[in-house]
């Protein structure tokens, strides 16, 4: 007879797994590993855009820490990877060099590929709520669409939301307009 362990892995546990293996990304959700595929050209075409955007933004007005794809612990079972995560200089010292991120960020941005919809929309939306990530966006390639929600009572509500080539103003960058169309990977 098999032996199946029911004990549910640590965030602690996890972060001493070190990096993940060439080609997938780790994540740990409620004590179970969770893998997924590397991102398609979209999602990484929105992501290399909005980077450069926003750290434009953040820097010329000195405004805090931009960071992608890096371990962020939300609870003793959960650590995620938001594909961009934003710190305000106030909370900067919340970020190690040599560990996984222990506290929410202010913002997390998520870029949803054809196989993380469900999960951007529904689990981390959630979670990321009561964890108390105060803003929260979606960017979707593949509909070209953005969504920015923020926190209030415990929930998340829609404050803005664009699509095509729109340009959008998302707190807390409500003074950046974002041309969404420099997001969306071009037709060939």
């Amino acid at each position: 007879m098999p032996v199946v362990s029911t004990t549910k892995m640590t965030a602690r546990q996890f972060d001493m797994l070190g990096e993940d293996p060439p080609g997938v990304r780790l994540e740990l959700v409620d004590g179970e590993i969770a893998v997924s595929p590397s991102p398609r050209a979209p999602h990484s075409y929105a992501d290399r855009v909005l980077t450069q955007v926003l750290l434009n933004h953040i820097e010329r007005y000195d405004l805090g820490i931009l960071l992608g794809d890096v371990d962020t612990i939300f609870g003793e079972f959960d650590v995620r990877r938001p594909d961009l995560l934003f710190f305000t200089k106030s909370r900067a010292h919340l970020i190690h060099p040599d560990k996984a991120i222990l506290g929410s960020p202010d913002l997390c941005i998520e870029i949803i590929s054809p196989s993380s919809g469900e999960i951007d929309r529904e689990d981390k939306f959630k979670q990321y709520a009561e964890a108390g990530v105060g803003h929260y966006w979606i960017i979707d390639p593949q509909q070209r669409s953005a969504e920015a929600f923020e926190l209030g009572g415990g929930n998340y509500r829609e404050v803005a939301s664009g699509r095509d080539d729109s340009a959008v103003n998302f707190p807390p960058f409500s003074d950046l307009a974002i041309p969404l169309g420099k997001l969306w990977l071009p037709k060939q």
